[in-house]
């Protein structure tokens, strides 16, 4: 099992996780060709060597032109990812950084992750960053990751809204549970884009695990402080086999730390339920479901259960019990082992349909064709709705058959 241990004593940025990656080995113009199929223009990348208080590292560096760049969504960085080349596990990973910060913005400015239009964050050189440095992990074959406390920094910097302070406040929010310190310099050592990619991926934050180092990396950062080496190292190495079990193998493949929040209810006007639902998804649930329960002096009632990322957990915990009836809700941390998902689009007699796919590794297990698509071609055609259904399972069907034998099934 191959591991990536951040070694954040100078704190970690985008750049500096990159420059690392492209110290400890990968190809420059590979991850410039990967690259390019992002739907991004107006800049040009480089890297050169440098030296931070005596140390050699690797500085990678995004030229942005800023005239025509817009403020984007998380629906627009959405789709710059999901219609690029990249392989499905870069995307997800790319994906699922980008929605980590759009939660994070959300929550500081008091929105949705979709209303939030990202500046610094999703300007062009913080979209190369992420994509960049996902590209460089599969290109290294990183299979897990871990990561040292983090040394944010301390004092004020200056931001697009004004001075903040250190660390920023999206910072901030992305580093709940995280091992944190402020350390004896003034500046900021840990941006957003670095905090998401390090919460995201890190399974663990603390001392380095038991590994057989096979290579060390150093990305520098832009500034050069007197007396500390600004730069990210990251270790590269083999998990030993000891602690190489099934935990191993389920995180290899994209496994998912989750919150099960649950609460029992037998005294509340059914109508709540659907409107709880409706807030719950809009703050950022991965999922609300209702299970009908007999609860105490045989009193009909329902078992209320949300999913949600582990940094929305409270906001949706609170949300409860100011909306429900509820005394009281329970919640635990669950692991969940998911597939890789993908949305591709086959052509039909009736019209394009997007193929909802899921596969695990190079194996496709199961896809449905979107409802939306099958409904609104079913009624612009005066088809009964299974018919295209079946029309654009059987084109999906066409397709994999074409390039293997695998055995799937629609889900």
């Amino acid at each position: 099992m191959r591991i990536a241990y951040f070694d954040c004593f100078a704190g970690v940025s985008g750049d500096m996780i990159v420059g690392a990656l492209l110290d400890l080995g990968v190809d420059f113009e590979a991850l410039r060709r990967k690259l390019s199929s992002l739907a991004v223009g107006n800049y040009g990348i480089s890297t050169r060597r440098v030296e931070r208080a005596g140390i050699a590292a690797t500085k990678f560096d995004v030229d942005v032109d800023l005239r025509d760049q817009p403020a984007r969504t998380l629906a627009d960085i959405r789709s710059i990812i999901l219609e690029s080349s990249l392989s499905e596990i870069t995307k997800q990973r790319s994906l699922t950084v980008f929605e980590r910060l759009a939660d994070a913005e959300a929550k500081v400015h008091s929105t949705t992750r979709d209303e939030i239009h990202f500046h610094e964050v999703g300007a062009v050189d913080s979209i190369i960053d992420v994509v960049g440095a996902m590209i460089g992990f599969e290109m290294l074959g990183v299979d897990r990751f871990y990561c040292s406390p983090l040394r944010a920094g301390r004092g004020v910097i200056e931001a697009e809204h004004g001075r903040l302070p250190v660390p920023a406040p999206a910072t901030a929010e992305l580093l709940k549970d995280v091992p944190i310190y402020a350390g004896d310099l003034e500046g900021e050592f840990v941006t957003p884009t670095g905090a998401a990619i390090v919460a995201t991926l890190c399974e663990e934050f603390g001392h380095l695990p038991a590994m057989k180092t096979s290579g060390v990396g150093y990305g520098a950062g832009s500034r050069d402080p007197k007396g500390l080496p600004n730069a990210l190292r990251v270790m590269l190495g083999e998990m030993d086999d000891a602690a190489n079990d099934i935990e191993s193998s389920v995180a290899s493949r994209l496994d998912h730390s989750v919150m099960v929040i649950e609460t029992s209810i037998d005294d509340m006007n059914p109508q709540v339920y659907g409107f709880v639902m409706e807030r719950a998804f809009a703050m950022g649930a991965l999922d609300v479901f209702m299970i009908p329960a007999q609860m105490k002096k045989d009193r009909p009632g329902v078992l209320l259960t949300l999913l949600s990322k582990p940094e929305t957990a409270e906001a949706l915990i609170e949300m409860l019990l100011a909306e429900t009836t509820t005394l009281g809700v329970r919640y635990y941390r669950a692991h969940r082992r998911v597939l890789e998902r993908a949305i591709e689009t086959v052509d039909t007699e009736y019209g394009p349909v997007r193929i909802k796919v899921a596969r695990d590794g190079d194996r496709t297990l199961h896809f449905q064709p979107e409802y939306e698509d099958c409904a609104r071609l079913a009624l612009a055609s005066q088809t009964p709705l299974i018919e295209v259904q079946a029309a654009a399972s059987a084109a999906y069907r066409e397709r994999l058959g074409q390039g293997n034998k695998t055995n799937t099934q629609d889900g």
